[in-house]
């Protein structure tokens, strides 16, 4: 089957986003090589509902990003909720921010990862590789986390590892710190989950469909504590659902390896981790980022195993 082009399938998403920056409290601008900006969280106020929109340019317009309510009696009744009937590409080749960038500005460098659907047409990660997916657009969307617009010696290296003119990229940018920051990163349950799975070398192919949902954080003025909280999000509460093709076995093996709370760093807000291990992030048990309950279904037998627990003790810590 003939795999969309993401880069297309984003353009009206992105559209939708500008023409609405007013109501949406997003300030958009041309940079000096006639790029669009878009700032989600800076300067601008941005808001919940920009956040949602980013994380759906995210999944390169293959998701569905919605607001929900659990229980009123849960401490953190609202919930971030991505649905995506073609998790794969959606969330590894699109929504995982995977493209290393990094440039000299003005004697510092400037270093991000990018996120969304440009990656499928410049990045140079292995996995589009092992996703057998590239994509070939006239105009490319990129998100980044950062705290102000990236330089014009990065947008030329975006433009031309995507091999389109500057004046047909458009770079969306927000902190994690902002509310939109904050629902963007939090939104990533469900890439998460496949991240994690790809990394147990389970068979993304055998991935048909997935579901997740999430507490939305709140925001936190400081970048350490503010990736803390939508990390913890994620880790202590995330809930994911994946429908598998393949054996019932291997579909057990997945959910029984697939929570968090497997990994050895595992019990701390996300936060005193980092801290332990002096921020160097790359000491930190990559196994801990995934959601803490999941549920694999196997459609070739009908059964569902379910594995992890929602932790409310460490969130209520980390989020109080």
């Amino acid at each position: 089957m003939k795999k969309p082009s993401i880069n297309t399938l984003v353009a009206p998403l992105v559209r939708d986003l500008i023409d609405n920056a007013d109501a949406l409290r997003v300030e958009v601008t041309k940079g000096s090589l006639g790029e669009t900006l878009v700032d989600c969280g800076v300067k601008a106020v941005g808001g919940l509902e920009a956040g949602r929109r980013l994380s759906e340019i995210c999944l390169g317009g293959l998701g569905q990003v919605t607001f929900e309510t659990t229980s009123t009696d849960d401490p953190w009744p609202f919930m971030v909720t991505v649905h995506t009937s073609q998790p794969v590409l959606a969330c590894l080749g699109s929504q995982y921010a995977g493209w290393s960038l990094s440039v000299e500005d003005n004697g510092k460098k400037f270093s991000v990862l990018g996120s969304g659907p440009a990656r499928a047409m410049g990045s140079s990660e292995k996995l589009f590789d092992e996703l057998g997916y590239r994509d070939q657009a006239k105009t490319a969307a990129l998100v980044i986390e950062a705290d102000k617009a990236p330089p014009a010696a990065m947008v030329e290296k975006i433009a031309e590892a995507c091999k389109i003119a500057p004046d047909k990229l458009t770079i969306l940018y927000a902190p994690t710190s902002s509310l939109a920051g904050t629902v963007q990163i939090a939104a990533r349950c469900l890439e998460v989950a496949l991240h994690k799975a790809h990394e147990l070398h389970f068979p993304l192919e055998d991935v048909v469909d997935g579901i997740a949902t999430v507490p939305v954080p709140p925001p936190a003025p400081g970048f350490i504590e503010a990736m803390g909280r939508t990390n913890d999000a994620i880790i202590y509460a995330g809930r994911a659902q994946l429908y598998v093709t393949g054996e019932a076995d291997a579909a057990k093996k997945l959910a029984d390896e697939l929570p968090s709370a497997n990994s050895k760093d595992y019990g701390k807000p996300f936060a005193e981790i980092f801290a332990a291990v002096k921020g160097d992030f790359y000491q930190i048990d990559p196994m801990l980022f995934s959601p803490a309950k999941v549920t694999v279904t196997s459609l070739k037998t009908g059964e569902s195993f379910q594995s992890g627990k929602i932790d409310d003790a460490v969130l209520q810590r980390s989020f109080a």
